[in-house]
């Protein structure tokens, strides 16, 4: 069986439209899907319309990819099986709205100052009805001519450390899991092991995690070693955590990995996907 946990549309960063990524899994053989754009569900809220007109064996799952801030450092927690429309999921989606506004706004200016007049226009203008970010911006410059590649724009501008890295604007670990769980969702913490830290940091992030709500975390997110994949099953098993499994599937790659996993590559592990089983039709409300 194949399941895809984390996924993006070109509503966030990713290349594909939602109904280009329905078709995709449904062409891979996908059982179970979830659409986790960044800090916002306007990507599966689309792939949701479109897939009940052209239904398959397939079951599509609400999701978001939230940002939040934890010890000093930017996390990534997905939400699965949320209510969209519920109080506390559309004051949250809003809070992330603003916050990549003003998150925008910061990093125009820290490129103006470098001399690269327009950047929030320019990024904007690359946006459609996604939420502003990074790649944007990095898009923009390719465009002006200021960098050859996105790839180059981020390590010059963008990436980890630079002039664009703006970390300061996003909600605390605790207020996004409550986001999630209060709209019926199950919060999971995204490739914990991208965040490079020491097992005991990785330890009492799992606690505080759990502390505020949060029951799964992810044991494979792309390509990953099996060593990788190991260690994650180990936590989650000391911690009594569920377990959860992506691609984080961006673009067609030869550097990345395809859509879907397989389930008996993840063990006798509890995994979020008994939360769901059979292929349904999507309610979408607007």
């Amino acid at each position: 069986m194949l399941i895809d946990f984390h996924t993006h549309t070109t509503a966030s960063d990713g290349t594909l439209s939602p109904s280009e990524l329905i078709d995709r899994a449904l062409a891979s053989n996908i059982e179970l899907l979830a659409i986790t754009d960044h800090d916002t569900v306007a990507g599966y809220q689309a792939a949701a319309t479109y897939y009940n007109l052209n239904p398959g064996q397939m079951r599509l799952l609400s999701g978001v990819e939230f940002s939040c801030r934890w010890s000093g450092a930017t996390l990534h927690i997905v939400g699965l099986g949320m209510d969209c429309d519920h109080p506390t999921m559309k004051s949250g989606l809003r809070t992330m709205a603003l916050a990549r506004e003003a998150r925008g706004e910061k990093i125009a200016d820290r490129l103006e100052a470098l001399g690269y007049v327009g950047a929030l226009r320019g990024a904007l203008e690359k946006v459609g009805s996604g939420q502003l970010g990074r790649p944007h911006f990095a898009q923009w410059l390719v465009e002006q001519g200021h960098v050859a590649d996105t790839r180059r724009a981020f390590d010059r501008y963008l990436g980890r450390g630079k002039t664009g890295d703006v970390k300061t604007f996003w909600p605390d670990l605790a207020e996004v899991v409550s986001w999630i769980t209060n709209a019926g969702g199950v919060a999971v913490i995204a490739h914990p092991l991208q965040y490079r830290f020491t097992r005991t940091k990785l330890c009492r992030l799992i606690v505080d995690f759990k502390d505020s709500g949060g029951t799964a975390i992810e044991i494979v997110n792309g390509r990953q070693s099996g060593d990788q994949v190991a260690q994650l099953k180990r936590a989650a098993a000391q911690y009594n955590l569920l377990v959860s499994a992506g691609s984080d599937f961006h673009r067609e790659s030869p550097y990345g990995a395809q859509l879907g996993v397989e389930l008996r590559a993840l063990g006798d592990l509890q995994g979020v996907w008994e939360h769901w089983t059979a292929p349904k039709s999507i309610e979408v409300h607007s």
